[in-house]
């Protein structure tokens, strides 16, 4: 750190622009503040194990909040990602004992979640619809569908395939959760999809000036159409890992991770607004929420509690961000 650099954080002025420019730096403070908290609160809790836990936790939080990071990126929002994911681990379980087994059903739920993202694309790029309407009704029509298969099939979806409970759940030695396997990879491409490729940058370009990525020749409908398959891909496979962790697989599995993963890309930077944020900075706030997450449950606080705390944060921090990025 240079001594320029040093005198500038001594100021307001400072600490907003690192803010605004480097959020991941604070974030990671205030991270580590979390786990001092909860160390505080329960002596002993913190260890190599409960970081495991933590990371197991936190895996498929962080992958639906790329899809909202992306979105947002553009402006938009995808209030799916919850049903699309709900529904990607249902019908897999229900079809663990058809002829191709767990796999043929993961393919089949994911080119289901690929559909539900190409019409909701379509509805955003093509026919104007807002975001927020469209994916919302998106995820009523894939949690109409997902009830219909569910009758047809006569299950509840209960009996998770072992391979994804390994995935979701467990861990190489007890350490290092095997989920990483698929986040590790994913995490990867996202990063850097939206640093070193054109697609990447229109997103950027989207929703920082949309008219002038229009005049610039960029296809916007395209552009959305594509960003919307992604995001559905990514909710299916948190949907999959997610039935994994939790061993059981329902309709309704991940509605509750909608909220969290709103909230991990506005505190990771991303604003609402569009054309500023990164993925980095959503995964250490989907970390932040898994270890606050945990730290109102060893105060005691029921689920209400944290729901009220997680839609407090987006708005705080949306209003934060809102009030440095107006300022610069």
């Amino acid at each position: 750190m240079t001594a320029a650099y040093a005198r500038r954080l001594r100021t307001a002025a400072g600490w907003r622009a690192l803010f605004r420019d480097q959020p991941v730096i604070p974030l990671m403070v205030l991270l580590a503040a979390l786990v001092v908290v909860i160390e505080v609160v329960d002596p002993g809790i913190v260890s190599v194990e409960w970081a495991s836990v933590i990371i197991k936790a936190s895996v498929p939080l962080a992958i639906l909040a790329a899809c909202q990071t992306i979105a947002m990126l553009t402006g938009g929002i995808d209030l799916s990602v919850g049903a699309v994911a709900s529904m990607t681990g249902f019908v897999t379980a229900t079809m663990i004992h058809s002829p191709g087994g767990w796999v043929e059903g993961v393919v089949i739920a994911l080119i289901a979640a690929a559909l539900a993202g190409f019409v909701t694309g379509v509805g955003v790029g093509v026919f104007r619809v807002h975001p927020l309407i469209m994916t919302l009704g998106i995820s009523f029509v894939v949690l109409g569908l997902a009830n219909v298969w569910q009758l047809q099939n006569v299950q509840t979806g209960s009996g998770v395939p072992s391979e994804l409970r390994t995935l979701g759940s467990s861990a190489l030695f007890e350490v290092l959760p095997y989920s990483l396997v698929v986040f590790v990879p994913v995490m990867l491409l996202i990063l850097l999809g939206l640093k070193r490729t054109g697609y990447g940058r229109l997103l950027y370009a989207i929703g920082d000036n949309p008219v002038a990525a229009r005049l610039s020749g960029a296809r916007s409908w395209q552009v959305l159409i594509v960003l919307y398959v992604i995001s559905a891909l990514l909710a299916g496979i948190a949907g999959l890992i997610l039935s994994g962790y939790a061993n059981t697989a329902s309709v309704s599995l991940a509605d509750s991770s909608v909220l969290p993963s709103i909230a991990a890309a506005v505190i990771g930077g991303t604003s609402i607004m569009g054309g500023r944020g990164g993925y980095s900075g959503s995964i250490v706030g989907a970390l932040i929420l898994t270890v606050l997450s945990a730290l109102l449950i060893v105060m005691g606080l029921p689920e209400p509690s944290r729901q009220i705390v997680f839609g407090s944060i987006i708005v705080v921090m949306a209003a934060a961000y809102t009030r440095v990025t107006a300022e610069s």
